[in-house]
């Protein structure tokens, strides 16, 4: 018999940040992270005038899109604008063979990061807008907490994994702001046999240690911190608005000092950019001074609104490779099947020398039975025995 994860009565939901409120993050937001942004992180200012490049006329949009449409703006921070999207769920449910869950949440759609290779851009095309808007237009999901907790009491999900952070990150800068991750995992704390993972390339996940613990001490828990490369310049290239690789590293090694499962994913591997053995070497490196528990890794997969972004950036910064890249992702999403498994035996190699897992575990979620329940049953059974 199903039972749901415990429920544990407590306050939580969407919130923006007060002005001033104290800011308990290491992260760090460079201001020369994207095409004309040379403000201040820390500087409020009205994005430049940028012109509406919707394809349709708001009376004709539909779903998501009309909902995007409608989205009153909140705020307007380094060169970017923060809309509330009305959402019906926080929980979606997802079907693709590339992943190995069923269930994803996602705080935000867009994120500032702005990582040149993001393959979630195309997500932005669901709401009739370009894929360049994915980090200049960012839509926080209104009523985060209240949805959470409704969504959690779904009997469908009971047992199933939940993956945090599978297309946007969950720590971009707007969580600063609104908060939408730290309410739904407010709600996750009061329940218990969930089995979640958190994806991220920022360190204010250390911000919500706190949660994370007693979510940990409940139900499974794994926290994986996104770093492509140590090196502190090609990351600001690749990743331009996210925060420093030995941030992310500290990161790591504050999460196991606290006792949560934490690990490092090499994801994307970006041909000939973060591929060199020494650099991936370091990499390794880096992951086992942390403590971390697994290195992952996967190769570049670039869709079409990604590979015209990442193509434009080869073109302005690395020219060289433009030629390289048509040949190999000119028609494909992936890499040559040879160079996968040359980089998969590179890191299989790498986890050996330095004793790091593979992946994190996803166990089943931990079953938890009421002792009303359970008593009901055993007379049940005895009865039945009689």
């Amino acid at each position: 018999m199903a039972t749901s994860p415990i429920l544990r009565p407590s306050p939580g939901t969407l919130r923006r940040r007060p002005a001033g409120a104290k800011q308990t993050s290491l992260t760090l937001f460079p201001p020369a992270a994207r095409h004309g942004n040379c403000e201040s992180p820390s500087g409020a200012s009205a994005p430049p005038p940028v012109p509406d490049r919707r394809t349709k006329p708001a009376t004709e949009l539909v779903g998501i899109a009309r909902l995007a449409a409608s989205s009153p703006r909140a705020e307007a921070k380094r060169g970017t604008e923060y809309f509330l999207l009305p959402v019906k769920s926080i929980l979606n449910e997802c079907h693709s063979e590339r992943v190995p869950f069923r269930w994803t949440v996602n705080p935000y759609r867009g994120c500032e990061y702005g990582c040149r290779y993001c393959y979630a851009r195309y997500t932005h095309g669901y709401m009739e807008l370009e894929a360049s808007d994915f980090e200049s237009k960012i839509y926080v999901k209104k009523d985060a907490g209240p949805l959470a907790e409704r969504d959690l009491g779904h009997e469908k999900i009971w047992g199933e994994h939940i993956a945090i952070g599978s297309a946007t990150d969950p720590y971009q800068p707007a969580e600063r702001e609104f908060g939408a991750t730290r309410a739904i995992l407010e709600k996750m704390a009061e329940r218990e046999g969930l089995s979640v993972s958190i994806t991220t390339k920022s360190d204010q996940v250390v911000r919500d240690i706190d949660l994370l613990q007693r979510i940990s001490a409940r139900s499974s828990l794994t926290v994986n911190l996104s770093i492509t490369t140590l090196r502190t310049h090609r990351a600001r290239l690749l990743e331009p608005r996210a925060p420093r690789p030995d941030l992310r590293l500290a990161a790591v090694r504050r999460l196991r000092e606290a006792g949560i499962s934490a690990g490092v994913f090499a994801m994307p591997i970006v041909p000939w950019l973060t591929d060199r053995e020494e650099d991936l070497d370091a990499l390794a490196l880096g992951a086992k001074d942390a403590n971390a528990e697994w290195l992952g890794a996967r190769v570049l997969y670039l869709m079409p609104d990604s590979r015209n972004t990442f193509m434009a950036f080869l073109q302005a910064k690395f020219p060289r490779l433009v030629a390289r890249y048509r040949e190999w992702y000119g028609r494909n999403a992936d890499a040559p099947e040879n160079y996968r498994k040359e980089m998969a035996a590179r890191i299989e190699i790498l986890r050996r020398k330095y004793a790091l897992g593979s992946r994190p575990e996803t166990p089943a979620a931990r079953s938890w039975h009421s002792p009303q329940m359970q008593l009901a049953l055993n007379k049940g059974e005895q009865e039945c025995r009689t």
